[in-house]
């Protein structure tokens, strides 16, 4: 007779906010300041660098407005996220909960007792933050998991566009859906991409699928990543990530119309 699992411990539920970069992060487990330092856990890595393959781009037509965003959202009703910090505009729709611009979610590996985060994003915005509600290692203290988020990361130590895109979406589903299984994953080509504003870089999608659900609230996931250059030159992105396969998922219009709307922030630019 085999022994039974230990219990896992969370992840997908990491959040913080940071207050300066300097400072200790408010967090569920103690995590310092490094992830405002580090690039939101930027994930550079030394693997060759992949070829975009297909081509998308937002309705042409849609907007006048420049790469360098404009005032207030593109979309009626609509509400917009800023990462001034990485140099990022976007909007949501007004349903989405907008975070602060310090605030940070993470995954980290479940092995790490350090909690090093895996891939990180700043300023997020959420969808039905409590979605799901568990206490699967029967601690006494129940976590929440949101339906999906998005919102953007520093991308210090990538090499192009596409690698920024594909390991920071590989590292969203792993980290927070499947590990330490890595076969459940699916990883899209890198494909060119052109924002309503302008901005040009790679999209790779990444969705995982037959996952077993060991708790209540696990199952498959999915993420869309945009890598860009900043107005700075910099390697950044946008990402959204999101339960995959369930019946309210958010579907690939939603997705792609928030995407749509990134474009590179401008003094004056900022939330409601």
């Amino acid at each position: 007779m085999s022994a039974p699992e230990p219990p896992r411990r969370p992840r997908n539920r990491a959040t913080a906010a940071i207050v300066t970069a300097s400072a200790v992060v408010v967090a569920a487990c103690a995590v310092t300041g490094f992830l405002v330092l580090r690039d939101d856990g930027g994930n550079g890595s030394d693997k060759a660098d992949p070829k975009p393959a297909a081509s998308a781009s937002a309705s042409p037509g849609s907007t006048d407005r420049t790469a360098t965003g404009g005032d207030g959202p593109l979309v009626a009703g609509w509400n917009t996220v800023v990462n001034a910090q990485r140099g990022i505009t976007f909007d949501v729709p007004a349903s989405w909960a907008r975070k602060s611009a310090s605030w940070v979610s993470y995954v980290a590996k479940d092995d790490d007792p350090e909690e090093k985060p895996l891939v990180a994003m700043m300023g997020p915005a959420v969808l039905k933050e409590k979605w799901c509600t568990s206490d699967d290692d029967k601690s006494g203290t129940e976590e929440d998991t949101p339906l999906a988020s998005t919102g953007t990361t520093g991308e210090k130590g990538s090499k192009s566009t596409a690698e920024a895109a594909k390991d920071t979406a590989t590292n969203w589903v792993y980290g927070a859906y499947t590990q330490p299984d890595r076969t459940r994953l699916t990883v899209g080509e890198p494909e060119s991409y052109r924002t309503k504003t302008g901005v040009e870089g790679s999209l790779v999608t990444v969705a995982s699928s037959g996952t077993p659900a060991k708790g209540k609230c696990d199952g498959d996931g999915k993420a869309v990543t945009f890598a860009f250059k900043n107005a700075k030159g910099a390697f950044v992105s946008w990402t959204y990530v999101g339960a995959h396969g369930v019946p309210d998922e958010v579907p690939d219009t939603t997705i792609r119309k928030i995407l749509s709307t990134v474009r590179l922030f401008k003094k004056g630019d900022g939330q409601d």
